[in-house]
């Protein structure tokens, strides 16, 4: 009689106990990312037909929040990687160098100084609002940056920090920073007031009146020494940035075609509608009423 060859099970329940944890962690690890990551309210905003800003509402939360972008302006692009995230290009979510540079700076302080996160991770603290910053916080950061990077892509991520990041006060998101301080898109930035928005988001608070305001120029006055040093921009137009002053207060933002705009913020609130009017015969036709 034969003998059924159970050899090969033993070798079969080995695998099995073996692969069982990764494959858990690799269930757990697909599934760890949010399918939306951020559910914030977005202020309601109203162009023209060629894209030109004709007025805005604030959010149901009280936040200059223009909703998500899906491009940025070459010099904010160049500003920011140079200033947070140097190899944004070149990791899969995580920067090991950064993180043991970060640790290793923490410890001779004593304290938390630097925190080694790349754009990713801080999308990904940006969508976990109100988490305290700690070792298992970061972990979690790690894990979900390096999620993010497999279902966006790089540009994407960059969209989702600019779009998202505080600029002081009620203002978030590059667009409505750029409105609210400087009255224009952030394509018609100066390489001054870009480096500014650049370096803002790592404190916000720097923004308002008073003394701090000159950390705020020395912080914006590095980056464009970097700028420099990178080739972006040569020394006459870093010397002739460095003159620029800050912002003195937030500006209003255009109420060019009042009407309409209470319209779309009934039917389309929280969106980023294009209209069929001109902004420059708009402002004509309201000088004449």
């Amino acid at each position: 009689m034969l003998i059924p060859c159970r050899i090969g099970q033993p070798k079969i329940r080995h695998w099995l106990l073996a692969l069982g944890p990764f494959l858990i962690f690799s269930g757990l690890f697909w599934f760890s990312l949010p399918r939306v990551l951020f559910d914030d309210p977005y202020s309601t905003v109203l162009l023209d037909r060629k894209g030109e800003l004709l007025g805005a509402r604030i959010a149901d939360d009280g936040q200059w929040r223009f909703p998500p972008v899906d491009s940025l302006a070459d010099k904010y692009k160049k500003a920011v990687i140079l200033y947070e995230d140097r190899f944004f290009y070149y990791h899969p979510g995580i920067n090991p160098f950064s993180l043991f540079r970060a640790l290793w700076q923490n410890l001779k302080a004593g304290e938390i100084v630097s925190g080694g996160s790349t754009l990713s991770m801080q999308v990904i603290r940006l969508a976990r609002k109100g988490k305290r910053r700690t070792l298992f916080e970061k972990v979690i950061e790690i894990i979900l940056a390096s999620r993010l990077e497999w279902t966006e892509s790089k540009e994407e991520i960059l969209c989702l920090y600019a779009s998202h990041a505080p600029f002081g006060g009620n203002v978030v998101g590059i667009d409505a920073a750029s409105w609210r301080y400087y009255g224009r898109p952030p394509e018609q930035l100066s390489w001054a007031e870009t480096a500014t928005l650049a370096v803002l988001p790592n404190a916000p608070s720097l923004i308002h009146p008073g003394k701090n305001r000159l950390l705020l120029i020395e912080k914006r006055n590095r980056l464009l020494d970097k700028l420099e040093k990178d080739g972006l921009i040569d020394s006459l137009d870093c010397e002739l940035a460095k003159l620029e002053g800050l912002p003195d207060k937030p500006l209003p933002l255009p109420a060019f075609a009042p009407h309409l705009m209470d319209r779309v913020y009934v039917q389309n609130r929280g969106s980023r509608v294009r209209s069929s009017l001109d902004v420059m015969l708009q402002q004509r036709v309201n000088l004449i009423l």
